[in-house]
């Protein structure tokens, strides 16, 4: 999203504390690689606060940037939207119930570890993360993958990382380039080279 973009945006102000409630509901009813699915679902589909394309390209730099997606995410939206303070209100909205969550969820798995119960029920949530995961990957795949070379690139990194375990850096240095190949532009027909 460019700045021209990102302008009318913050000239309709949304309010604080609605950015507040919609992070904070997202941190209480997510987890996992799905917060960026619920992110999505909230502020692109419920609230229109950000539209397909200015949530992806927050989320290619989310994804550069050191740190959790799904906060680097919160700070870049919370900034678009409201600049330096909605940055800090999503942000903080955002990890507050996960923080509270786990602590309170550490004393109870330091008094009942041993119980196989306990072990099931992490074993489903790390299920249901998955899945999540797989439908994020469906709902922004739709706008970025385009043909069957894209769909190749990616499941050759999925083989590379997932079934023969090459380290991801050395994926990344291996498929990135390919991928910059086979996506550079193209010079048009009236154009010479420099």
């Amino acid at each position: 999203m460019s700045e021209a973009a990102a302008a009318p945006a913050r000239a309709e102000t949304v309010g604080l504390g609605a950015m507040f409630l919609t992070f904070l509901g997202v941190g209480a009813t997510s987890f996992g690689g799905g917060v960026v699915a619920y992110l999505r679902h909230a502020l692109v589909a419920r609230r229109g606060w950000v539209d397909d394309d200015g949530f992806i390209s927050a989320l290619e730099v989310a994804q550069a940037l050191p740190g959790l997606n799904a906060t680097n995410l919160a700070v870049i939206v919370g900034d678009r939207l409201r600049g330096p303070i909605g940055a800090v209100v999503a942000l903080v909205a955002l990890v507050l119930p996960g923080a509270v969550a786990v602590t309170g969820l550490a004393a109870v798995y330091a008094a009942h570890s041993g119980d196989p119960r306990v072990n099931a029920a992490l074993i489903g949530v790390g299920a249901a993360a998955v899945g999540l995961l797989a439908a994020t990957v469906v709902q922004i795949g739709r706008r970025t993958v385009h043909g069957a070379t894209d769909v190749v690139l990616a499941l050759a990194t999925v083989a590379a990382v997932a079934w023969l375990k090459l380290p991801l850096p050395l994926v990344l240095v291996t498929l990135g380039p390919v991928a910059v190949l086979l996506h550079r532009p193209r010079p048009t027909g009236g154009e010479g080279r420099p």
